[in-house]
C-alpha cells in the first residue's frame, strides 16, 4: 500500500508539471489527431450550486486558455470526424453545457463569442421557457444564428436509472428520449440524436439501445474520445466546481483515450447487493508505457496487477451509494507529456433504492 501512496505522489507531480510535445508520423499527420476532449460546464455563476458552477471570471480563465493553447471545435465535428477517420485539428477540444440554464446566455455565452467558440447546450425541452432559470425558446433560436448547438437531455431531467427489471421500462426511456428530441426538432430545428444522460447515469442495456437508435451518448465521466470509444457512453471532463482549477484541468485537456479492446465488466449500474467491484482491462499497449499506469479511486491510488496486455483492480471497500468511478492514467511513448486516460463509472441507488442527485 505504501508504494501505491508513492506511486500516486509521484504521477500526481508528473500530471500537474508535464508540458505537451507532438511528435508525426512519417506522412506528417500526428496519432494525436484521432482523439479528442470534450469539456462539460453546468452554471456560469457565482449564485448557484458551488457543485456545478464556475465563476465568470474562472470561465473566461478557462476560455483563453483554450484560445491560446488548443483547436476548439463544434462538438458535430469532433464526433463525425473521429466516427468516420478525419484529422482533427491539433488538441482538439469541444464545449458543452448541461440543463440550458439562463446564466450560460448571460454570463457565458458574451465570453465564448468574444472567442468565436462554438459550442453545445444540452436541454430538457419540457421546461424550456416554463421555469425562470432556464432559457426559452426565443433565445435559443437567437443563441443558434450565432453558432450555438442545441442537443438533448431528455424531457425533464429525471433519473433514468428505475428499476429496470420492468418488462417496459427501456421501451419508457427510449420515448422519454424520442420525445424529447423531437420536441427539440420542431422548436430549433436541431435534430443531432446526441444525448446527455441527466446525472451522466447509464447502463449497458440503455447505452446500447440509444446506439441502436442512432444516437450518440455522453456521460460524465472523465477522459478523452477516439475511435476505440463506447459512443454509446462518450465521456467528458467536469470543468466546474472542485474541477475547475486550470492546472490540473490543463493535463486532462491534453490527454488521450486509453486504447481499450475489452472489459470484464461493462455494465456501471450496480445493486445495493452488487457493491464490490473488479474488472480486468485489455488495452492496446503500443503507445502506453505499461509500468506507469495508475489507477485511483476517491483520490487515493489503488493497487493494479498486470498479465500480459490486460490489468486488472479490485476497489477494495463497497462502492457507495449514488455515482463514483475508478481513473487511470498512463503516459504516452509517443507524445511526450500526454496521458492516455480511462475512466469507469459506477452507480448505486441508496438503502431505499433511490438515485441520489
Amino acid at each position: 500500500m505504501a508504494n501505491s501512496k508513492i506511486r500516486f505522489s509521484y504521477y500526481f507531480i508528473i500530471l500537474l508539471l508535464g508540458g505537451v510535445l507532438f511528435t508525426t508520423h512519417s506522412n506528417g499527420q500526428s496519432v494525436a489527431s484521432g482523439h479528442g476532449v470534450v469539456l462539460l460546464y453546468h452554471h456560469v455563476s457565482t449564485k448557484t450550486p458551488a457543485s456545478t458552477s464556475i465563476s465568470p471570471e474562472k470561465f473566461s480563465e478557462h476560455m483563453a486558455y483554450l484560445k491560446q493553447h488548443h483547436s476548439v471545435v463544434p462538438l458535430k465535428m469532433l464526433v463525425e470526424n473521429i466516427q468516420d477517420g478525419t484529422p482533427l485539428p491539433k488538441d482538439a477540444v469541444a464545449i458543452t453545457f448541461d440543463d440550458g440554464y439562463q446564466n450560460i446566455l448571460e454570463n457565458a455565452h458574451p465570453i465564448l463569442k468574444k472567442y468565436d467558440f462554438p459550442y453545445t447546450v444540452f436541454i430538457n425541452p419540457d421546461l424550456i421557457g416554463k421555469e425562470s432559470h432556464q432559457l426559452d425558446w426565443s433565445q435559443i433560436k437567437k443563441m443558434a444564428k450565432q453558432g450555438v448547438s442545441f442537443a438533448n437531455h431528455t424531457r425533464i431531467h429525471k433519473h433514468l436509472l428505475i428499476d429496470n427489471e420492468q418488462s417496459d421500462w427501456l421501451n419508457t426511456t427510449m420515448k422519454n428520449i424520442e420525445h424529447a428530441e423531437q420536441s427539440i426538432k420542431n422548436n430549433s430545428d436541431f435534430d443531432l440524436k446526441y444525448l446527455a444522460y441527466p446525472y451522466g447515469e447509464y447502463n449497458e442495456s440503455l447505452s446500447h439501445a440509444i446506439v441502436k437508435n442512432g444516437f450518440v451518448g455522453f456521460g460524465q465521466h472523465s477522459g478523452a474520445i477516439s475511435k476505440h470509444s463506447d459512443f454509446g457512453a462518450l465521456p467528458r471532463f467536469p470543468a466546474a466546481g472542485i474541477y475547475a482549477n486550470l492546472d490540473t484541468l490543463k493535463v486532462k485537456m491534453n490527454s488521450l483515450d486509453m486504447p481499450v479492446t475489452n472489459k470484464s465488466v461493462n455494465n456501471p449500474q450496480r445493486s445495493r447487493t452488487n457493491r464490490k467491484v473488479s474488472q480486468s482491462i485489455q488495452v492496446n499497449l503500443d503507445d502506453m508505457h505499461k509500468s506507469q499506469l495508475a489507477c485511483f479511486f476517491s483520490g487515493q491510488a489503488i493497487d493494479i496487477t498486470w498479465q500480459e496486455n490486460t490489468f486488472s483492480y479490485t476497489v477494495e471497500k463497497p462502492l457507495p451509494s449514488g455515482r463514483s468511478r475508478v481513473n487511470c492514467t498512463a503516459p504516452s511513448i509517443a507524445h511526450s507529456g500526454k496521458y492516455y486516460w480511462f475512466s469507469q463509472p459506477w452507480f448505486v441507488p441508496d438503502e431505499n433504492n433511490n438515485w441520489p442527485d
